[in-house]
């Protein structure tokens, strides 16, 4: 079987990034087209940057890096710096990039590659804010039929919200967006935090990654070891969730994933829940699904796949 095409859309984020490594790592599998920044846990400015950052340590500075939309549709910007740092990668000491920031805008990207491939042949894999694909979406209403499915990390049911009571931080940051994706008909695999905070980095799991001894394992210790004090606080658990990397461990073994498909619904006009995706978990709306939501993975496939795969880079 052919490498799945897809174009990666982020906001790095400590687990962006090994998203991102993890694809890079993984060419069987996975042909990344290029990758486009958004606006989200840290500012534009700032994720173009860091995708570039993380396709350097990779040893891929060819993988095409495009900066996108530099806020949501309708919302002032709501960033994390009180999980991710400053920068958006605080952990190791990562230099700044030499490769270039492509001429294109990212939203232009999108649509450009869309058109291009052969339709159906082309996977777009949100981790951050859905901005960027909703732009796409509107911009170019054509693309919609050529995507062949979305794999995005974002939403919550069971698990809540973590940045309201109520909204996963990625959907809150741009509901407007969500609500255009979700509505798109595209097929729609979520990776809500329902199944992410399974994604446990423990003590041993993070000592496995120190223990490759290279330097994209020691960064990505060091950015676990960073990001994980925030989790630990607030959830008291024994590590930090890995998010994004299950997009792409899903693109990898989707056996690792079990889920249901559901109608999921984004919230728009309420502020008291706005950001909230509405998952009829038990089917009582008769609306028809359009999402594969994933609630439960196996942890110790996921992480065995995972450090064997940086092991490569």
């Amino acid at each position: 079987m052919s490498a799945r095409k897809i174009i990666i859309d982020t906001d790095p984020g400590q687990d962006d990034a090994v998203a991102i490594l993890l694809a890079l790592a993984s060419p069987e599998e996975i042909d990344l087209l290029g990758i486009t920044a958004v606006a989200g846990n840290v500012p534009l400015e700032l994720t173009q940057k860091n995708a570039r950052k993380v396709c350097e340590l990779a040893g891929f500075p060819e993988t095409p890096v495009h900066a996108g939309c530099d806020r949501p549709l309708g919302r002032p910007l709501v960033t994390a710096e009180h999980v991710h740092g400053k920068t958006g990668l605080d952990g190791p000491q990562l230099p700044d990039p030499v490769m270039p920031l492509q001429s294109r805008h990212g939203v232009d990207f999108i649509i450009d590659t869309l058109r291009a491939e052969a339709p159906g042949s082309v996977t777009l894999c949100p981790l951050g804010p859905l901005t960027n694909i909703a732009t796409a979406f509107k911009k170019a209403p054509d693309i919609v039929e050529r995507v062949q499915e979305i794999v995005l990390m974002g939403g919550a049911y069971f698990e809540v919200g973590n940045i309201t009571p109520t909204a996963e931080f990625n959907i809150y940051v741009d509901p407007q967006a969500a609500d255009i994706v979700f509505r798109s008909g595209v097929p729609i695999v979520v990776m809500p935090l329902d199944v992410t905070h399974k994604a446990l980095v423990t003590s041993a799991r993070n000592d496995a990654f120190r223990a490759l001894a290279t330097p994209v394992g020691i960064a990505v210790a060091e950015m676990t070891d960073f990001f994980e004090r925030f989790d630990r606080e607030k959830y008291a658990s024994p590590g930090a969730p890995l998010h994004d990397p299950c997009v792409t461990a899903y693109l990898i073994r989707p056996e690792l994933f079990s889920g249901r498909e559901v109608n999921v619904e984004i919230e728009t006009g309420s502020e008291l829940t706005m950001g909230m995706t509405v998952a009829d978990w038990w089917g009582v709306t008769g609306k028809p699904a359009n999402a594969l939501f994933i609630g439960d993975l196996d942890a110790d496939g996921f992480f065995a796949l995972l450090t064997e795969r940086l092991a490569r880079l």
